[in-house]
């Protein structure tokens, strides 16, 4: 992308100062790509009594059966001791729990060694997490993912679009969108600023680079870009398609519990044992994030073995159909984000704004305010056995 130096490109941390380190669970069986099991998981737990459910449950040294924890905010779970907990299952919530894999949560704070409340207080569906993937020398994946649902992938921050609830009060560096105003003529609303960011940024000597620009044909080919693929990620409108003749299909059934998984780049087909899909461009195929190919990773994620008598290990007993239409799509959504132009930030001329123009301008460096969470929320929150939290 002719235009923009990186030499002294501003820092993705100083742009979008808030973030938050990635939620933990210190356990794995809470999360799952199928929500009905992840109801059994928990009806197997509350089942069981003394030691076994001790056992069941996987404790760490965050969280035991006699863990005092308040409620996740805007969540309905428990907050007793998970020692003498009954009833059903709190209804499993939608995440994003590895790149470009959506699964299912029990959304109760017991069960999580590292929740980040704060995420979950601004989660909602205007919303939008910007989400560091792992660094990997030489890979060829997306250095940042966007996407609505809470994000429980590390090992990279997680920098919310906005500080509350409701779109308010966007987390950009303060007075960045007025300078960019007066640079390019207009003022761009926070959706366009991240749609720009997810474009250009870059790694940097002092950690993840976003090049800006004044040059208002080149900033808006890079929101262009950018907003399609946050369409692509987020996933959270209409469903992408590929034309006619390029849709991915099932060819052959898939069987009950495929157990491998295998390419062939001359007839573009994805073999799951002997079930086949194709058109698969090679482009979906070699798509890598974090350091590994997408799709194996969210192939092994519905497949790999789990240890007999662990929660973990309860599952679905055949391939659900919901994982075949979710397989197709996410080919589709690889296929397209891969074709989008490398619309890049590189060239030395193009009005950049550096770093030192931001902090000529006042904008750098930012208050020690604006890296914090904001301290006023609209909500009770539950605590420890019933207790109201105090915000």
């Amino acid at each position: 992308m002719p235009g923009v130096t990186h030499d002294d490109a501003p820092l993705l941390a100083d742009l979008m100062p808030w973030s938050v380190a990635p939620p933990r669970l210190g356990r794995g069986w809470p999360a799952a790509p199928d929500a009905a099991c992840l109801t059994a998981r928990w009806d197997a737990l509350v089942q069981a009594v003394g030691p076994d459910r001790e056992a069941l449950f996987e404790p760490t040294r965050s969280r035991t059966l006699h863990t005092a924890v308040g409620q996740l905010p805007g969540r309905s779970g428990g907050t007793g001791r998970l020692a003498r907990a009954a009833g059903p299952c709190p209804a499993p919530v939608r995440v994003l729990r590895a790149p470009f894999d959506e699964q299912w949560l029990i959304p109760d704070h017991r069960l999580i060694d590292a929740a980040r409340p704060e995420l979950w207080r601004v989660a909602d569906a205007g919303q939008v997490f910007a989400v560091e993937t792992a660094a990997v020398p030489g890979g060829t994946g997306p250095l940042l993912l966007a996407t609505s649902l809470l994000p429980l992938l590390g090992p990279g921050r997680v920098r919310p679009l906005y500080r509350r609830p409701g779109g308010v009060e966007p987390n950009l560096a303060p007075g960045l969108t007025g300078l960019l105003a007066d640079r390019l003529g207009h003022r761009p609303d926070p959706v366009d600023v991240l749609a720009w960011i997810l474009t250009a940024v870059r790694p940097g000597p002092g950690g993840l680079a976003v090049p800006l620009t004044g040059d208002a044909g080149l900033w808006a080919a890079g929101v262009e870009s950018g907003r399609r693929a946050l369409w692509l990620m987020r996933r959270d409108g209409d469903r992408p398609k590929l034309p006619g003749g390029r849709r991915p299909y099932v060819r052959a059934p898939l069987p009950a519990r495929p157990l491998t998984l295998h390419y062939d780049r001359d007839e573009e087909t994805l073999h799951l044992d002997g079930g086949r899909i194709s058109p698969v461009p090679a482009a979906a195929w070699d798509f890598e994030a974090g350091g590994g190919r997408v799709l194996e990773r969210w192939f092994a994620a519905r497949t790999a073995e789990a240890e007999p008598g662990t929660l973990a290990a309860i599952r679905p007993a055949a391939w659900p159909q919901a994982w075949t239409s979710e397989l197709l799509e996410l080919i589709t959504v690889l296929t397209l984000l891969a074709e989008l132009p490398p619309l890049r930030p590189e060239a030395a001329a193009g009005a950049p704004i550096t770093a030192a123009d931001l902090r000529a301008a006042g904008v750098l460096p930012v208050p020690r305010t604006a890296r914090r969470p904001a301290s006023v929320l609209d909500f009770h929150e539950e605590g420890p056995e019933g207790q109201f939290a105090l915000l």
